[in-house]
């Protein structure tokens, strides 16, 4: 017998150690992590002309290194989705319902509550956060779902109603928390023109391409090779590629803002205190309602890290299209991926080691059938 939404047996999941299944690369994913945040600072601020150089050739105004490890860290996860079974997924009423809720009403409002709270005096940190807050992630939160063994299947799904969402309602978000909120409760409001056009080529480049690949490369490998070489030969060849393509992004990333980020630490810290409390209260808030629902677990961790990542990579576009690559607002976008980072993976740890009591109440369930 098999944990629904897992591919791994019962017996095994009742197993007190969460990390000794995991693959050693995983299991050290946290010390990878900080060496390719260590790394990319101290480039960044040690080699000269170095953000020139990795900022010369843009895919919009994304850097194309970084556009280059974010295609390589979604393909692997895009090429393991069951993407037949997204039909059924699309049934899923509760967890869709709890999509939309938590990350197009829940969200937005807490970085605009967050933002203000923190940084009344920062309009140009507090507007760069709202921008976050109100752009859903279409990229590295397939990894940590991934990582913490959700269903991918549903985060593909999310991910492309997340992605739709974000090309039509993006600006209206944008105007509302910028402009039309700050008006009605008596605050400073801005007026900003966003592009319509900028934010769809956004999605179109980050999300299309390695979904159409992921696609593809399962459709051709099943139909030529057979399903059990596609997922037991040719799918862990290619796994390792999403986070080696996640830690590439990490080091360009930080090596970009590097200077930046290590200049001036008291600002750094100011924003990455309401950043902190938005990825774990959105976490937490989606955990416990996922599984409050009723939603296994699999569907759960994809629900709390849908709900928790933010679309950095828009926000900063964005900011950097309206106020200039050297613009407070981009910055705060760049402070992001600092703090969203370590959290996230944290919390992969956290929902990998929550997963026992999700086994324990299905365990009784199915004892019973």
């Amino acid at each position: 017998m098999t944990d629904p939404g897992s591919d791994r047996p019962v017996r095994a999941t009742r197993q007190s150690g969460v990390l000794v299944h995991l693959p050693w690369l995983d299991r050290l994913l946290p010390l990878w992590i900080l060496l390719a945040m260590a790394s990319g600072l101290l480039l960044g601020r040690l080699v000269p002309g170095l953000q020139a150089w990795l900022g010369a050739v843009q895919v919009g105004h994304t850097s194309l290194p970084i556009a280059l490890g974010l295609l390589l860290m979604m393909y692997p996860v895009l090429a393991k989705v069951r993407y037949g079974e997204l039909g059924s997924m699309a049934q899923d009423r509760r967890l869709l319902s709890l999509t939309l809720a938590l990350t197009w009403g829940l969200g937005p409002l807490l970085m605009f509550s967050l933002a203000w709270l923190f940084l009344p005096d920062q309009p140009a940190f507090r507007t760069g956060l709202i921008l976050i807050g109100i752009a859903p992630c279409i990229a590295m939160v397939l990894i940590w779902i991934d990582l913490a063994q959700g269903n991918r299947e549903a985060a593909a799904l999310l991910v492309a109603i997340n992605s739709v969402l974000q090309v039509l309602i993006y600006a209206l978000l944008g105007t509302f928390y910028l402009q039309i909120l700050p008006g009605w409760l008596g605050l400073d409001s801005q007026i900003v023109s966003f592009s319509f056009g900028e934010i769809a080529r956004a999605v179109l480049i980050f999300l299309g391409i390695p979904l159409v690949a992921g696609f593809l490369t399962r459709l051709l490998g099943v139909r030529f090779k057979g399903r059990r070489w596609y997922e037991q030969r040719f799918l862990p060849r290619i796994s390792p590629l999403a986070l080696y393509g996640l830690l590439f992004t990490i080091v360009v990333m930080f090596a970009l803002q590097g200077e930046a980020i290590t200049s001036d630490p008291v600002q750094v810290i100011k924003v990455a205190i309401p950043l902190l409390l938005y990825f774990v209260l959105m976490w937490s808030i989606a955990f416990a309602l996922g599984k409050q629902s009723g939603l296994d677990y699999a569907r759960t961790s994809a629900l709390a890290f849908t709900a928790a990542g933010n679309n950095f990579e828009l926000a900063i576009a964005v900011c950097i299209s309206i106020w200039g690559v050297t613009s407070q607002q981009a910055l705060a976008g760049v402070i992001g991926p600092l703090i969203e980072v370590p959290v996230l993976v944290s919390l992969v740890y956290v929902s990998l080691w929550l997963r026992g009591q999700f086994r324990v109440d299905q365990n009784i369930r199915w004892e019973q059938c």
